[in-house]
């Protein structure tokens, strides 16, 4: 049964659809649609709110209600896939697991879900087009590895030292950054996957030439690709995205350290459905 559909609220440039989906216990999720040359990319929640506590993020300024089930995953695509087709636009390509939640404290539900996403006889989205997100949490990384999961793996970071790292992401008092780093370049080791690091870029907290120094000093040897993220604004907190000099130079330093970094193309933040945006409410 998929869910009812609350709200859907469409960007201005029409290439963004945000849904907020009602859940058979009468709770809610955000997810997104979006359009981009030739493909559609779905990104979906995997709880209601998250226990993880970023600062400048919304759902983790809402707090953690409770995990969402294998079924509550699935629908989601579902929803998006059937949303598309009623439009006569092309199928769903990309999935990604970084809406509402952190993906790896939901893990058994996310696998579960995943395996019937990725089924031929299913959805049959391939684990290659398919990323989960995460905030850092240390022992569902490793689990990945040693399972040898298919699907990309983005790292959200944000801080280049203990300090700066533990100032915006609470999570990182639990599973400190070296201990993340290592279990990164673990992940790395065993699996042979690129691992896609995520920065926000916030004017004058974590934007400067000698952050992206220091960060390039940090993952070396790791294979990884830097997404440079100006944050999104969201209303309860005060930061403000990073300038476009200051988001180029910080892009420089680490493709001059032999980084690919590119900056996430931004979309849907006119309806609050950019990273760090989605909070379930009207």
């Amino acid at each position: 049964m998929l869910p009812s559909v609350n709200t859907e609220t469409v960007s201005s440039d029409s290439q963004t659809r945000k849904y907020l989906l009602s859940l058979a216990d009468g709770r809610t999720v955000e997810t997104v649609l979006m359009g981009y040359s030739g493909r559609y990319t779905a990104c979906v929640s995997t709880q209601v709110g998250c226990a993880m506590g970023c600062v400048f993020c919304a759902t983790g300024q809402m707090g953690f209600s409770r995990h969402l089930r294998t079924g509550e995953i699935v629908a989601q695509v579902l929803h998006c896939r059937r949303a598309l087709q009623d439009a006569g636009f092309g199928g769903l390509r990309n999935l990604v697991l970084m809406g509402m939640g952190e993906p790896l404290h939901n893990y058994e539900a996310v696998m579960a879900a995943l395996e019937i996403i990725t089924d031929r006889r299913g959805i049959n989205i391939g684990p290659a087009h398919i990323t989960i997100s995460t905030v850092g949490v240390v022992p569902g990384i490793l689990r990945l590895a040693e399972e040898q999961q298919p699907y990309g793996l983005a790292v959200s970071l944000h801080g280049a030292s203990e300090e700066e790292r533990a100032a915006l992401v609470p999570v990182s008092r639990r599973w400190p950054l070296a201990e993340l780093v290592g279990a990164c370049r673990e992940y790395g080791q065993r699996t042979g996957r690129r691992i896609f690091f995520e920065w926000t870029l916030i004017a004058g907290r974590n934007d400067s030439i000698e952050t992206a120094q220091r960060l390039a000093t940090l993952l070396s040897g790791i294979d990884a690709h830097i997404n440079l993220i100006p944050l999104n604004p969201t209303g309860n907190y005060s930061g403000l995205a990073a300038s476009t000099e200051a988001v180029g130079a910080f892009q420089h330093v680490l493709r001059e350290a032999g980084f690919p970094a590119t900056i996430r193309q931004r979309r849907g933040i006119d309806v609050a459905a950019g990273c760090g945006q989605l909070r379930a409410r009207e």
